[in-house]
């Protein structure tokens, strides 16, 4: 993966219950919702990512950009989505969730406390 920057086109959106600005926009034919905690202390970054979450589908991937990996949202959800990560050079970390068919749908998006 490499690093993703949001283009000029992503329109700004705000879902029930985020603490941050989202974006939507297309990269390469995928949508791409887009989210940055990285300025945030917990519980922000899960509550925002299982916001975000929610909207991965086999069309839609979601952007996390955050100041760490999240190890409590990948220990809870990491089998039932695909994600890749890579590292920015303000040494923060972005990564890129998919829709895993038939895995997705068992998340339990509803818990957003972290446990990790």
């Amino acid at each position: 993966m490499n690093i993703i920057t949001r283009p000029n086109t992503a329109e700004e959106f705000a879902p029930e219950g985020a603490t941050v600005p989202f974006y939507k926009y297309t990269i390469d034919g995928s949508q791409i919702v887009e989210f940055d905690t990285s300025k945030c202390g917990p519980p922000e970054p899960m509550v925002n990512a299982m916001i975000g979450l929610n909207m991965v589908d086999e069309d839609t991937k979601l952007l996390m950009i955050n100041h760490k990996k999240p190890g409590g949202l990948l220990n809870k959800i990491g089998e039932n989505y695909g994600y890749e990560s890579v590292d920015t050079p303000d040494g923060g970390v972005q990564l890129l969730f998919s829709y895993k068919s038939g895995e997705s749908e068992k998340a339990n998006l509803s818990d957003n406390s972290c446990h990790g």
